[in-house]
């Protein structure tokens, strides 16, 4: 089988090693099948998609809409190669999901309008398919609506007319969607399960996503309710595209 790959932001090690062992988990894969590259660290390499399955995209600390003047270095490099990268992923149709920065990367790209309207505090909240999410082949397999994760300072306003919605939450009309038939992102982290997302929460306490005194508040709020469909898609996404 050809290798999928991980392209993941995370400077942190503990989140990071989590979240790569999380996609290792919930996808079927191992360390020789599923690639990690941090982009954080490193510059993204030239990917030979012909010699890939498949590209997942981690969550990150970058906001696509942050003012240019307050990113950093790095963060106009990483965006810079998403940029190209997904001119070729998306003239291809290539099998790429992206998580939660994914909506950022390819929402960029596709000229999604992208701003702190939808930002959602971390969470559980309930995930609704479109009609055309549950004709998807690749959410065929979760029910109509589910719980799902999420945290996040941005979302997507504007969805461009090249993207089909797929996922909307009460507070965030954007959790998922597609470009032609196998470009996906999600809003929300089919990735995480509970243990994950009380390590993010630990280790992101002082990135604003919660004041200092609400951390068991924040704790509480993840704990609400069992999450258990999102996860199934990264299985769903590697058995539809192995090859």
């Amino acid at each position: 089988m050809k290798p999928f790959v991980l392209l993941a932001t995370r400077a942190e090690d503990v989140p990071a090693d989590e979240e790569y062992a999380l996609f290792l988990r919930y996808t079927g894969l191992d360390e020789r099948d599923l690639v990690r590259i941090r982009l954080e660290a490193e510059r993204m390499p030239r990917l030979d998609l012909d010699a890939l399955s498949g590209i997942f995209v981690g969550g990150g600390p970058f906001n696509a809409s942050d003012p240019d003047e307050k990113k950093t270095s790095v963060q106009h490099r990483v965006e810079a190669e998403f940029q190209t990268l997904l001119d070729d992923v998306v003239a291809r149709d290539f099998p790429f999901l992206g998580a939660c920065y994914g909506v950022g990367t390819l929402g960029v790209h596709q000229g999604a309008v992208i701003d702190r309207t939808y930002g959602e505090p971390i969470s559980v909240v309930p995930v609704s398919l479109t009609e055309d999410g549950a004709s998807d082949p690749l959410l065929d397999t979760l029910p109509r609506e589910f719980e799902a994760f999420v945290g996040h300072k941005e979302a997507i306003t504007v969805l461009p007319a090249s993207a089909t919605l797929l996922a909307s939450s009460p507070d965030c009309p954007v959790q998922m969607f597609r470009v032609g038939e196998n470009v996906y992102a999600t809003q929300f982290h089919p990735e995480l399960d509970v243990d994950g997302i009380t390590t993010r929460i630990h280790a992101y306490a002082g990135y604003g996503y919660f004041a200092a005194d609400e951390l068991e508040l924040t704790l509480a709020a993840v704990r609400r309710a069992a999450v258990s469909h999102p996860s199934r898609m990264l299985r769903t996404f590697v058995e539809r595209y192995a090859r």
